[in-house]
């Protein structure tokens, strides 16, 4: 697994875990997407911002993901791995969640941008 791949989801995390939704979506390519377990594609960083927003305002929190791989082809990124995070559960109480994890980054500039974020 390598540093870089560390960093990228360390940040992902620290992004989500406080709540800045908008710079969650910065770390997208406007062309990234994320398509979540089950639901349909979300594009572009203002709508990835809108759908982690509304995740939050659910109450889902305490993201962490652990990267198991990472594979580097050029300028593109593959970082697989695992995720959890809590939120509701039934009658109110908090429940951990958890799966498998897939970003892709592409470099652009100095640095990486998400262009596919999904898991299940």
């Amino acid at each position: 697994m390598s540093t870089q791949g560390r960093a990228i989801a360390d940040l992902w995390d620290r992004t989500f875990n406080k709540g800045d939704t908008t710079g969650l979506g910065n770390l997208f390519s406007e062309d990234g997407q994320v398509i979540p377990a089950g639901g349909s594609p979300v594009r572009g960083p203002q709508g990835i911002a809108a759908f982690f927003a509304d995740l939050q305002a659910k109450g889902f929190k305490d993201h962490k993901i652990t990267v198991q791989d990472a594979v580097e082809k050029g300028d593109i990124l593959v970082l697989t791995g695992r995720w959890s995070l809590s939120g509701p559960g039934e009658g109110g109480a908090t429940q951990s969640y958890g799966g498998n994890w897939v970003n892709v980054l592409e470099r652009r500039g100095g640095g990486w941008s998400t262009v596919l974020h999904t898991w299940n």
